[in-house]
């Protein structure tokens, strides 16, 4: 059995938990207005995620000068070919990200983006042979038909580039887990900071990120600052509450941004998308759950 903590010490850890899921939750809800932020800019892709990379890296990089000076540690800054893979490889997801939700319903993103799990699973037992559990497999299987059906509604009605464009985006943010996993020694979050420098080098260069309207800098600010603040305060609250926790409150993102798109941008995606998405939803509720649960039975 567990050693029972003393009163003031068993307060503390309520405590920690408590604002860990308050962190966490508001990470997914900070995450979830992406899609929104991006259909309501009217510049492109590019221009966007240049601008979006610009605020975002700044903030980034403030939180990392000062989690460095609250540990009162030197914490090396120097990234390697690890560090720079992950913020290259960042860097690409985050142009596909961008690019569907313009070309596709804020649900089908969302929902495919929620299989990620599933697909840094399975991608993680292709390339370092990482065990692949029973319930991982079925809740990918469900999750896949969940995604077939919802990718049956863009054809023949021009969203079947954007739902590819998810696809594609969520493949490589299932990589980049795996990634982050494999590269423990490299600072992930100041790879994350990079990752979206290099946005705002990238999109300096091949577009004209000046030739935006004064409505689309607020928005384009605001985009940038909601980026990092997801970023942080997923970073804080993930070192309050057990990884199980964190993910099943992380699931929470796929709702609120479908609810996001319907209040703010009145988006009704179809009834296959609504059909795959609910599918794919009880897939990683389901699972998450269960990783909770039990993690949760452990610790009793």
């Amino acid at each position: 059995m567990p050693e029972k903590l003393a009163p003031a010490a068993a307060a503390d850890v309520a405590a920690e938990r408590t604002l860990g899921i308050i962190l966490v939750s508001a990470s997914a809800i900070a995450f979830a207005l992406t899609g929104v932020l991006t259909k309501s800019i009217h510049a492109d892709p590019l221009t966007i995620t240049c601008w979006r990379g610009f605020f975002g890296s700044i903030l980034i990089t403030f939180y990392v000068l000062w989690r460095r000076r609250r540990s009162g540690r030197s914490e090396s800054l120097r990234l390697g070919w690890r560090g720079w893979l992950l913020a290259v490889e960042g860097a690409a997801a985050s142009i596909a990200f961008i690019s569907a939700f313009k070309f596709t319903y804020v649900a089908n993103v969302a929902v495919i983006y929620a299989t990620s799990p599933f697909i840094a699973a399975l991608l993680a037992f292709l390339l370092v042979r990482e065990k692949f559990r029973l319930q991982t497999m079925v809740a990918a299987a469900v999750s896949l038909c969940g995604v077939a059906i919802l990718v049956s509604a863009g054809l023949g009605n021009g969203h079947l580039f954007g739902d590819g464009l998810a696809l594609l985006m969520t493949t490589g943010s299932a990589l980049y887990m795996i990634m982050v996993r494999a590269f423990r020694d490299s600072p992930v979050v100041w790879a994350g900071a990079v990752s979206a420098f290099l946005l705002f080098v990238l999109g300096w260069f091949v577009t004209d990120p000046l030739a935006v309207s004064a409505r689309d800098v607020a928005l384009l600010a605001a985009f940038g600052c909601s980026f990092a603040m997801a970023s942080i305060l997923w970073t804080e609250g993930s070192r309050l509450i057990p990884s199980a926790e964190a993910g099943l409150l992380g699931s929470a993102e796929v709702p609120f941004a479908i609810l996001f798109a319907l209040l703010f941008l009145g988006e009704v995606p179809p009834m296959a998308s609504v059909l795959g998405g609910a599918i794919v939803l009880c897939a990683v509720f389901a699972h998450a759950g269960r990783d909770w649960l039990k993690a949760k039975s452990a610790r009793s």
